[in-house]
């Protein structure tokens, strides 16, 4: 609960000041549609390591003969994890 609300914390934070960020006109005065998206793609991207990494520990820990095969399942999920985080990494640093 008190991860899920300090989640929730940040992206009210990041809501709230995005106001200023996007209310400029010039090129380079303030933070960027880009780099509020970039950001919030890293968090998730983070996020979602995370759970992978601690499921995958979880499922080695309660059965130590499976760990041949949770470890492979777990990098190929990683792998595609880090594909998609790229691609939005790329579309905001284009839309931005």
């Amino acid at each position: 609960m008190r991860k899920s609300g300090l989640a929730l914390f940040a992206v009210l934070a990041v809501l709230l000041s995005a106001d200023s960020a996007f209310a400029q006109t010039t090129v380079g005065a303030g933070l960027g549609s880009a780099s509020i998206g970039a950001g919030l793609v890293i968090i998730g991207a983070a996020l979602g390591f995370a759970k992978i990494g601690a499921a995958a520990l979880e499922g080695m820990a309660r059965q130590p003969e499976a760990a041949g095969k949770i470890q492979p399942a777990m990098i190929v999920i990683a792998a595609l994890l880090e594909g998609a985080t790229f691609f939005a990494l790329l579309v905001c640093m284009v839309k931005g």
